[in-house]
C-alpha cells in the first residue's frame, strides 16, 4: 500500500503509519478509530475499501513535504528576524535551554571534541 509516495510497511496499521513523516502513533490510532479499522490488523490484509478510506483520512493532514518545508520555514524566519532560536539553529546548537557543557549531543552531532592525555603514542620496534 502506498500513500503520498511512501510505501507503508507490512507492519501492524497502528505501527505502519508511522512511516509517514507527519504521523506518529497517537495519530495513527486516532486515523484507525475514525475510519473504524482495527489498529492491529496487518497492513497487507487490508481490503481496498479500507485502504482508500485511511488514504482519504490521511490527505487532510499536512505531510512528508509539505511539513518538511514548513518546517524548515519556520526555522528560516526565526534566522532572518534575528531571534536568539534562529541563531541557535544558525549555530547547530541546542535551542530549546538545554545544556552545552555536556549532553548537545543530538543537535550538534556526535563530535567529540576532548583531548586525550596529549602524549602521542610510540611505536614499539
Amino acid at each position: 500500500m502506498r500513500i503520498s509516495g511512501i510505501t507503508i510497511p507490512n507492519k501492524r496499521l497502528a505501527y505502519a503509519l508511522t512511516a509517514l513523516y507527519g504521523i506518529g502513533f497517537p495519530r495513527s490510532k486516532s486515523i484507525c478509530a475514525q475510519a473504524k479499522i482495527d489498529p492491529m490488523k496487518p497492513a497487507a490484509e487490508l481490503t481496498p475499501d479500507e485502504e482508500n478510506e485511511i488514504r482519504r483520512l490521511v490527505e487532510g493532514f499536512k505531510l512528508e513535504g509539505d511539513l518538511k518545508r514548513e518546517v524548515a520555514g519556520n526555522i528560516k524566519r526565526l534566522k532572518d528576524i534575528g531571534s536568539y532560536r534562529g541563531s541557535r539553529h544558525a549555530k547547530k546548537l541546542p535551542a530549546r535551554g538545554q545544556r552545552t557543557k555536556t549532553n548537545s549531543r543530538t543537535v550538534r552531532g556526535n563530535v567529540r571534541k576532548t583531548m586525550a592525555s596529549g602524549r602521542r603514542k610510540t611505536e614499539k620496534t
